[in-house]
């Protein structure tokens, strides 16, 4: 086993058991058989206001003026060695929860808390029930251009088309052992 290292792992699908808390889970699994620590955090058991754009963060204490569940999100997001974004793809992009995770990510921009995230591993799981890849072409443009701003470097993405039943990605061998590589990455 190799050192320590910690993943979190975000799922923003509102279905516990579903195809995306089930990419996240093997993905997990993964990095804990290379021998990281993991957590999970269910963004649908969280209240996550919207960010309004108020610039708050870059001011004073260079923190969220937003009384809710993400205060105790950033510590955690700080302290991973990397993190795994999980979502289904709803009209071509993230679910609005993890959409409103990545908008309140704005407080790692502001110039005082500026690098926090630079270089940190993040990785992406994203099922969803059309056929093809280019469904998802305008998600991952998102995250690509996240990950980039905050400096942080995309590991890998698992992508899963065609399932729309919760849990069916289970049956889907060639994904579930691409998550577990996947974990495996994070982790190294």
């Amino acid at each position: 086993m190799k050192s320590k290292k910690k993943v979190l792992g975000i799922v923003g699908s509102p279905r516990r058991n579903g195809n995306t808390h089930v990419l996240v889970s093997r993905i997990l699994q993964g990095a804990r058989a290379a021998g990281a620590k993991t957590e999970t955090i269910f963004l649908a058991d969280l209240d996550i206001a919207e960010c309004d754009g108020c610039c708050a963060c870059w001011k004073g204490k260079h923190e969220c003026v937003k009384d809710d569940d993400m205060k105790a999100l950033y510590p955690k997001i700080v302290e991973a060695d990397a993190i795994v974004l999980g979502t289904p793809v709803y009209w071509f992009g993230p679910t609005a929860i993890l959409k409103g995770f990545i908008d309140r990510l704005f407080l790692f921009c502001a110039p005082a808390r500026g690098g926090e995230l630079s270089g940190k591993p993040a990785a992406v799981a994203m099922p969803f029930a059309d056929r093809t890849d280019e469904t998802a072409g305008p998600a991952l443009d998102l995250f690509a251009k996240t990950f980039d701003f905050l400096g942080m470097r995309w590991v890998g993405r698992v992508l899963v088309p065609g399932v729309a039943k919760r849990g069916e990605v289970r049956a889907r061998g060639k994904a579930m052992k691409s998550c577990i590589a996947l974990g495996r990455r994070l982790a190294g």
